[in-house]
């Protein structure tokens, strides 16, 4: 191989390089920041867990969360992030539309969030509309009175692994694109439809008018085995309270009450985990 044809390679590789940092400078609005109280970085500060603002921002954290949302197609008002980070993405941050980005050193970051962090990045984005209950895929994890952020972004990362798409929620419980669920979440809830309803009873009965069967996972004297469950194309299951799981109100309401067989003395699984077992016998068993 000549020194000519090398220089030439070497020459075309740096002008390569050269045309990606421009392409992403030219999506995004790049700012440095010195200052932490600039007042377009309060919403990184501002929105904790469950906060929101009337027009649907929230905020991820973390490399992977925010790549995955990225993909999902959500929209993205800014990236805030260490110099590394949009080294380390410059290519993958190129196909998207990325308004503005924020460069900081992870210290900066850690003031602005006012604790320690094991990551590089944050971004800035708007939760996707809700997804009408006749639109809804023909499997549907149901949640009645989840209280733990956790537990919605628990749930919601095995329901994307399992081919479960679409999620309802209520609307007095935790959002599901709430900063800690999307965390726990990893941001596979960008990958589901997700609806959040109103009235439990109402809802219930539509969905059966829709022909979907309603299963209720819990532990009662007539219970079907969760082996023993014979699966339709179209289902919802319903899960419980932590705590307190479903109402005799509620089970009424459903056409057949499921429980996991269990060792005696082991009265439940925890709801994340419970679910998970039961969206992969239904997913195998429909």
């Amino acid at each position: 191989m000549s020194i000519k044809f090398i220089l030439f390679f070497q020459d075309f590789i740096i002008k390569c390089h050269i045309l990606a940092a421009f392409h992403v400078q030219y999506h995004m609005k790049c700012i440095k920041v010195n200052d932490i109280d600039l007042p377009e970085l309060q919403i990184y500060q501002r929105l904790r867990e469950n906060a929101f603002v009337s027009d649907g921002s929230f905020i991820a954290d973390s490399p992977n969360v925010v790549k995955l949302l990225i993909e999902a197609g959500l929209q993205v008002k800014s990236i805030f992030a260490t110099q590394a980070y949009f080294d380390e993405n410059r290519t993958f941050l190129s196909g998207y539309d990325i308004p503005l980005a924020y460069v900081a050193d992870k210290s900066v970051l850690e003031q602005i969030v006012g604790h320690r962090l094991h990551h590089n990045v944050m971004m800035h984005g708007i939760r996707p509309p809700e997804t009408p209950l006749d639109v809804l895929d023909d499997q549907i994890l149901m949640l009645t009175e989840i209280s733990n952020t956790d537990n919605i972004g628990a749930i919601a990362r095995s329901a994307a692994a399992l081919g479960v798409g679409s999620y309802l929620l209520p609307v007095q419980g935790p959002h599901p694109y709430a900063r800690r669920a999307l965390r726990v979440s990893m941001g596979h809830i960008g990958k589901l439809k997700f609806h959040r309803y109103k009235n439990i009873q109402a809802t219930i009965e539509t969905l059966k008018k829709r022909g979907y069967r309603i299963f209720a996972a819990e532990v009662t004297k007539d219970s079907t085995p969760l082996s023993k469950v014979k699966v339709p194309g179209k289902w919802v299951l319903l899960m419980g309270h932590e705590q307190l799981g479903i109402s005799e109100e509620i089970l009424e309401l459903c056409d057949e009450v499921v429980t996991i067989e269990m060792e005696e003395g082991i009265k439940s699984f925890n709801v994340a985990v419970a679910a998970s077992i039961m969206m992969y016998m239904f997913m195998h068993n429909t």
